[in-house]
């Protein structure tokens, strides 16, 4: 790193920290105008628009934070990770020719207090856990690398007995926790007040008779108390939400929104059932048209509500198609197997025997970046439901084995209703990349 660029990296680092206490006095324009160019430096309009929106809603956010956890939002997840591991990443893209991932998936734990169908977790062994050593490894390497921002599954990652240890030991990164909440309590918020570093996101089904439906009578009840209690104590929190065909419509209805904004969501993450896990069930994909309207109202929603939105099947234009195999993130299961998505049950790696660099540069893993996106249409951006033959290319040409009893059931025996379900879906996706992105990109050319 040259001096000049150490000297930058001192002044930014500087300016963000002094910017915690002024952040909720200053305007939208002066907080983007001093990370712009040292955050982000995107070109596409839709990926500006929705960085942009997630800088602002968390300066407008800072206000009803905890005091430590307004200053890890701006160190560990705006400083750390989008800034300072910047040299490491370009160090690592010089010498390996490929760009490291932006977060990277764990899951310490599958056991869980909870029962529910379609649980993609449901099938690996709850037997143990991933060893605690084998856990804090993974990370450091990672921030080796540059990376600083990780996401917590499982299992039930709050009833994972080294959880606060884990994150405490890990004060200089971002944590996002996938929960389903039930042992959220009071104190529980209090501890993550503290440590500041973790945002939990609580997975909910739609309302009350849909989330006690899928997850057992009064599950709901705990999860609005367990709102409650992270929004009094400061805690930054989102809800995380499975599409079906069943509650498709109302999980961006705005009676389901306007909830969980009046609960205190910052963020909320989409996903498309996909047949895996427990009892997998082609018939609970939401149909090609409702993916669609499900896409519609999340740009909607994005435009009318304080509450950033995501979808991971349908955001493929955020992130130039699929994000698997190290692109954009990976996953770290309880047996150390190193999937390239958490959706994607195989493996050819195992993170007990390998360095986290061997795993990203692996002939598995490079499989999936030389094929990506798999298409031009980044709408349809999936190898399991989009492009399925790519999977089992993949799969057959790198020998990956499945990670569970029953995972290799989506190369095989779903194999022709997934092919039906991704022709049918692109005819859609096909016509509404075309008209809705394709001509805006033109029209944006033209202009400049």
């Amino acid at each position: 790193m040259t001096l000049k660029e150490k000297f930058k990296l001192y002044t930014t680092s500087t300016a963000i920290r002094g910017a915690v206490k002024i952040l909720p006095k200053i305007s939208d324009e002066k907080w983007l105008q001093m990370v712009k160019g040292r955050v982000y430096r995107l070109e596409k309009k839709e990926e500006r628009d929705f960085l942009e929106n997630l800088l602002v809603s968390l300066k407008k956010s800072i206000t009803r934070l905890s005091p430590q956890v307004r200053k890890k939002v701006i160190m560990n997840l705006i400083n750390n990770a989008m800034i300072q591991g910047q040299p490491r990443r370009k160090a690592f893209a010089e010498k390996y020719g490929i760009s490291p991932p932006n977060l990277l998936v764990i899951s310490p734990t599958m056991k869980c207090n909870l029962k529910c169908y379609g649980c993609y977790a449901w099938q690996y062994s709850k037997k143990d856990d991933l060893p605690y050593d084998v856990c804090n490894r993974v990370i450091d390497e990672a921030n080796d690398i540059g990376l600083y921002f990780f996401v917590i599954t499982g299992g039930e990652p709050t009833i994972w007995p080294n959880i606060f240890d884990f994150l405490e030991r890990h004060n200089d990164s971002f944590f996002q926790i996938y929960t389903n909440g039930q042992a959220i309590d009071d104190e529980y918020a209090k501890k993550l007040a503290q440590l500041g570093n973790a945002i939990p996101c609580i997975s909910v089904e739609g309302l009350e008779e849909e989330t006690d439906a899928r997850r057992g009578k009064g599950a709901w009840k705990k999860i609005m108390r367990a709102m409650d209690a992270l929004r009094e104590n400061g805690v930054l929190f989102g809800f995380s939400a499975t599409a079906t065909r069943e509650n498709n419509e109302l999980i961006v209805s705005d009676e389901f929104i306007d909830l969980m904004e009046e609960k205190g969501s910052f963020v909320g993450w989409y996903f498309n059932y996909v047949p895996i896990g427990r009892e997998p069930n082609l018939d609970l994909m939401p149909t090609p048209e409702q993916r669609d309207y499900r896409r519609k109202k999340i740009l909607e929603i994005r435009k009318k509500k304080d509450l950033i939105v995501a979808d991971f099947w349908n955001d493929g234009p955020l992130v130039h198609g699929c994000m698997a195999g190290g692109k954009n993130y990976l996953h770290v299961n309880v047996n150390g197997d190193v999937e390239p998505c958490v959706f994607v049950h195989f493996a050819f790696d195992n993170i007990k025997e390998k360095s986290l660099t061997e795993v990203l540069t692996s002939d598995f893993f490079m499989a999936f970046r030389k094929r990506q996106p798999y298409t031009p249409n980044h709408l349809s951006p999936c190898c399991i439901i989009d492009n399925p033959h790519v999977l089992r290319e993949i799969v057959a040409e790198t020998g990956a084995h499945p990670t569970h009893d029953g995972a290799e059931n989506v190369v095989t025996y779903h194999a022709k209703a997934l092919d039906e379900y991704a022709a049918k879906y692109k005819e859609i996706s096909n016509v509404a990349w075309e008209k809705e992105y394709l001509n805006e990109r033109q029209d944006q050319e033209t202009a400049v």
